[in-house]
């Protein structure tokens, strides 16, 4: 029996099998075989981490400005430079199309854990930046590799229903920071007793040397003779197959996250110092608000898989920069519940324009397609917060440069609209055949 047969066969049992009753998502978990669900869980463990990192970094940033000795003129500037770090993803990611998804997934855990450690050691703003540029590089990479692995091993008729409860289990690394951050004032070392714990994933890597399987998908690749020579195949080949697909997702990330990025980054700080929230109440937000807020993902997930990725990932899309405007304009009392409905929202959209990231491409090139998105995802992102300090002179206040830039984000949503294709409920080879298998479009 070939590997795709075979998977084929464990998706039809995944779906005969009985279903377990759970209480508050769904009332169901989902289908998933047994090794499915060891594939899940260790993806899983990768992103939770990887947002216990993002987290920190804006969650303590007025206290790693103030240990630093950083400018408030500078602090966009600062966030950029991090956030390019994901460009380096570009190098790293397309090896799991060549060397496979779990050798790789590996290597960029360990990566990512020691320099996101190292950044709790840095003695000035220039060593923690670099620390931080080098952890983005690994992290950008295992999210992608995380991602690939998990949709090529899940059924398509729930592909949108795994990568929603990933989004939501990893999300998870947020709350973990924030409760972590309620404590920054009696933590040992402040903020880099923070960053300390960042190291417990290197513990890990034995077990998960052991229980990691490779993707079926890839396996089946090898055996077919289609396992890219070098690492720049994965690449020309995409930019020769799939050139419009790879335009029409990527144009969208960008300017999602050039919109995006400033207003997420700098919700802590605002309500520090506009709305007086000690840290305590950010935590309590983080924590308590984000546990609501987090089920977005798998309420996209579900929904999208029934519904529709295109149809519901254009009116999460919209949901979320109405509401940040709200945030950033209204304020007061009511800025909890601005906050979990925009997170909920963003949950949304993240899992659906992953989803759209795995389907669209196929697997000889779906790790090197995940780190261009990863390109267009960051340099968007680098480039919001570049436009936040230029902005920031003119406007007077981070608060008001952000409002300007939340433009972009609409515009995201209505190139999605008019250009993504639909995907949900297709098998990976009916919506990205290899060249040559059948018509590119």
């Amino acid at each position: 029996m070939d590997p795709i047969t075979s998977l084929e066969t464990a998706a039809e049992a995944a779906r005969a099998a009985p279903r377990t009753r759970f209480p508050f998502i769904a009332r169901r978990l989902p289908p998933f075989t047994p090794r499915q669900w060891r594939v899940f869980w260790i993806s899983t463990t990768a992103g939770y981490f990887d947002n216990y990192d993002s987290a920190l970094l804006s969650l303590a940033l007025k206290q790693i400005q103030q240990g630093l000795g950083i400018a408030e003129a500078s602090l966009g500037a600062m966030f950029s430079a991090v956030r390019l770090g994901n460009l380096g993803a570009m190098l790293i990611a397309p090896l799991a199309d060549v060397y496979g998804r779990r050798r790789l997934l590996l290597y960029t855990i360990a990566g990512y854990t020691i320099f996101t450690g190292l950044s709790a050691f840095a003695p000035g703003a220039r060593s923690f930046i670099a620390a931080q540029v080098l952890a983005r590089i690994f992290s950008g990479s295992e999210v992608t590799i995380s991602l690939v692995l998990l949709a090529e091993e899940m059924d398509a008729a729930v592909r949108g229903w795994a990568i929603g409860l990933w989004e939501a289990l990893a999300i998870c690394g947020y709350g973990l920071a924030a409760i972590v951050f309620a404590f920054i004032t009696v933590m040992p070392f402040g903020w880099r007793g923070l960053y300390t714990l960042a190291l417990i994933p290197l513990f890990l890597l034995i077990p998960l040397r052991r229980a990691l399987p490779e993707s079926r998908r890839f396996d089946a690749e090898v055996a077919a003779g289609r396992r890219p020579p070098s690492v720049f195949a994965p690449i020309v080949a995409l930019g020769r197959a799939y050139p419009g697909r790879l335009a029409s997702i990527g144009g969208v990330w960008f300017l999602y996250t050039l919109g995006a990025s400033p207003a997420n980054v700098f919700i802590p700080k605002y309500l520090q110092e506009v709305l007086h929230w000690s840290p305590a109440n950010v935590s309590s937000l983080y924590v308590f608000g984000g546990a609501i807020g987090i089920l977005g993902s798998i309420v996209a997930g579900r929904a999208s898989d029934r519904f529709g990725r295109r149809t519901m990932g254009v009116a999460f899309m919209l949901g979320g920069p109405a509401l940040q405007l709200m945030i950033y304009s209204v304020g007061g009392r009511w800025v909890s519940a601005y906050w979990i409905a925009w997170l909920f929202c963003e949950q949304a959209t993240m899992t659906i324009l992953n989803a759209y990231g795995t389907e669209l491409f196929p697997t000889s090139q779906r790790a090197a397609a995940g780190s261009a998105l990863m390109v267009a995802k960051s340099g968007g992102g680098a480039i919001g917060l570049m436009l936040e300090t230029i902005f920031y002179s003119a406007a007077g206040s981070h608060w008001r440069a952000i409002r300007w830039l939340l433009g972009f984000w609409f515009a995201a949503a209505i190139l999605m609209l008019i250009l993504f294709p639909e995907t949900a409920g297709r098998e990976l080879e009916a919506t990205a055949p290899e060249a040559g298998d059948a018509t590119v479009t």
